[in-house]
């Protein structure tokens, strides 16, 4: 009896756990610090009295979202700190592209970043509706809040996002645009690179302390064009570029002697490319592995 009630403790945590690790990603925008996070779980569940749990997916659901509240906090704190620009940790989602979600919405790089801005129990109550599809009422139970209260702070969190938000091309479009900067960008010259760009295109660079990279935001159609034709005689020297699917959108993967060195992808409107991110801190990378040959 006391094995079986061990099976059925991991039976339901395993089920459960590509839904767990999603959430406390979108939450943390970190795959390391979601993977701990989940570990957590796991030992809370394992030291829980089960006998007494009715529901063992909203059980976890509401450990997961508690705990992730808590530690986003603590890793803005931890973000402030951070040498250069912080983006998110880039996950794999070519096997999985819902990361367990019904829906992919909260992983793109964009949305994360713009979830950073938000109050946690904002972006708790968007990611589990947005990305998850949960009920107002257990959004209320899980944040301790009632219902009508979580319907607020998922529509404040909407607004905001909506509002940091350009209307997206299609992963299609998406994917081309990757594709022709990069042709570009290789090749350092201006005039098709400035071509690509909305006005107030943005180009972030998270080396983390570890790597050279650009400290600061670069803005500008032009600004941004010069500083990757500056860049190109030597980042792009002796490299293998190979095309991913990383937080569900195309990416470039770039390897050189045969180590992943650097991810960029792009964001687009219909006014042209208006993000670009550059992953190139090491630790980072470790998720994301270029496509067999």
């Amino acid at each position: 009896m006391e094995q079986a009630a061990q099976d059925d403790g991991l039976e339901a945590f395993s089920s459960m756990r590509p839904r767990l690790f999603g959430i406390a990603y979108r939450m943390l925008g970190s795959a390391a610090e979601a993977e701990d996070l989940v570990q957590d779980v796991w030992m809370r569940w394992q030291s829980a009295d089960r006998k007494v749990v009715q529901d063992a997916p909203a059980y976890l659901a509401t450990i997961t979202t508690r705990l992730a509240v808590n530690l986003v906090q603590s890793a803005r704190s931890r973000r402030e700190a951070y040498f250069g620009i912080w983006l998110p940790e880039p996950v794999d989602t070519s096997a999985d592209p819902g990361l367990g979600a019904q829906r992919g919405e909260a992983l793109e790089f964009a949305v994360l970043l713009l979830l950073e801005r938000l109050a946690p129990t904002e972006r708790a109550a968007y990611v589990l509706r947005e990305a998850f599809d949960y009920p107002y009422d257990e959004i209320g139970e899980i944040l301790r809040v009632s219902e009508d209260n979580a319907r607020q702070l998922v529509t404040r969190a909407r607004k905001h996002i909506a509002e940091g938000r350009r209307r997206r091309v299609n992963p299609v479009e998406q994917r081309r645009l990757l594709d022709t900067f990069i042709s570009a960008a290789q090749k350092g010259e201006l005039a098709p690179l400035e071509a690509l760009f909305a006005s107030d295109v943005v180009s972030y660079s998270d080396g983390g302390g570890l790597v050279r990279a650009a400290g600061k935001p670069i803005t500008g159609r032009e600004r941004v064009a010069k500083f990757i034709s500056a860049v190109a005689t030597h980042f792009w020297r002796g490299v293998t570029v190979s095309v991913v699917d990383a937080n569900g959108q195309g990416c470039a993967l770039i390897s050189r002697d045969g180590a992943v060195v650097a991810l960029v992808t792009v964001g687009a409107s219909e006014e042209g490319i208006d993000q670009i991110m550059w992953m190139l801190r090491p630790s980072k990378l470790a998720a994301v592995l270029p496509p067999p040959t």
